[in-house]
């Protein structure tokens, strides 16, 4: 009993994975199992993301974040530079890192930093501000989320000219994350030096080697080096190095993602729904993206759209800015979720406020995007 008692707490807890993979067991009864199911799954994109997961957890337990975050924060004499560090260290470190893995890293952090200043009236709100700039953060480069290393495998683009893509949405993200660091509390405090005990020393040999390895990643994202070679290289330097990196990588993610190929593949095979998707999508990618990523959230809402899309540079562009909105619209902001409530207990508030910065946000790029098309 106690067996399955874990088993139902893990389910719930991993509510995404749940839904993914029952989708995919409902839609097999549709479409019954076949060799097809495994043409389904993006390997590619897995390979290259599991490879990723592994290399960034391999700068994490050497320390790098640590390091880079204490250096930037020793700087500081305001509060409003306070605020400014941690957002910009989601905004930007998730463009190379992925949004989830700069939430993982950079939330605790702020709680920790607010807490010495005396400071926790500004918490829920520094922390949703992290958020939205790790989600709009990452989406200027093909590994900045999930969704961008699926959909940039299809695009057959030039790296420059998927930065090129996002980069104004990008721009215009940063500006509106300064202004909102405008109205946070407690702004013009004067502080005193943040000083913190660094806990982990960097290897520097490893470091170099796990650089090595990311730069590998990259050559693999332009499609200079095949995925296989990449995973195999990984494998093994981690079971040279530190095997423990090798399991800190999100399997939840990884299966979550094979859960949604399934069903994405076999709703393909269904003459009806592909046919309604198809009339709905096609020509409405950015509404549809936004829109859909509300309900299941914008990795889901990218792997079942984009069977249907002629236009994956909107898609591109919609399940991004989909990403703001509803709690569940992006993935990494339920991580942000969970390590508040984990320390305090006011959820209602810290959802109010996530709720309210995020509408704003959306609002402003609906805005945005509706002067746009009249231009």
């Amino acid at each position: 009993m106690s067996g399955l008692r874990k088993i139902f707490s893990f389910l719930k807890r991993e509510i995404v994975l749940t839904i993914a993979w029952m989708l995919a067991i409902f839609s097999s009864f549709l479409v019954h199992p076949s060799k097809e199911y495994i043409g389904y799954i993006d390997w590619r994109t897995l390979g290259i993301l599991w490879s990723l997961m592994v290399v960034i957890q391999g700068f994490k337990i050497n320390g790098v974040f640590d390091m880079m975050t204490l250096r930037l924060l020793s700087k500081t004499k305001w509060m409003w530079q306070i605020y400014a560090v941690l957002i910009a260290l989601c905004f930007f470190s998730a463009m190379v890192i992925t949004n989830d893995v700069a939430l993982i890293t950079f939330v605790p952090f702020a709680i920790m930093i607010l807490k010495r200043c005396n400071n926790e009236k500004a918490l829920i709100k520094v922390i949703v501000l992290m958020t939205i700039a790790a989600n709009l953060g990452s989406m200027l480069t093909p590994i900045g989320n999930p969704q961008n290393l699926y959909l940039y495998g299809g695009m057959n683009e030039k790296l420059i000219d998927f930065i090129l893509v996002m980069l104004p949405y990008t721009l215009l993200a940063f500006f509106a994350l300064i202004f909102c660091i405008c109205f946070l509390n407690n702004k013009n405090d004067r502080i005193e030096e943040v000083k913190i005990k660094e806990d982990n020393v960097c290897n520097f040999r490893k470091i170099v080697c796990y650089v090595i390895l990311f730069i590998l990643a990259l050559l693999t994202v332009v499609h200079v080096i095949p995925c296989f070679v990449l995973v195999v290289i990984v494998l093994v330097i981690a079971l040279l190095t530190e095997k423990e990196i090798i399991l800190k990588a999100d399997y939840v993610l990884l299966f979550t993602f094979a859960g949604f190929f399934i069903f994405t593949g076999n709703m393909v095979r269904i003459s009806y729904i592909n046919f309604v998707l198809n009339n709905i999508v096609g020509g409405h990618e950015l509404v549809s993206g936004i829109i859909a990523s509300q309900v299941i959230s914008n990795v889901p809402a990218t792997l079942l759209l984009t069977n249907f899309s002629s236009n994956l540079k909107q898609l591109l562009i919609g399940v991004n800015i989909g990403g703001l909105g509803t709690i569940i619209a992006s993935m990494a902001s339920l991580i942000s979720y969970k390590l508040f409530s984990n320390e305090y207990s006011d959820k209602r508030k810290y959802l109010f406020e996530f709720s309210k910065f995020n509408i704003l946000f959306l609002i402003f790029y609906i805005i945005v995007f509706t002067i746009s098309s009249l231009i």
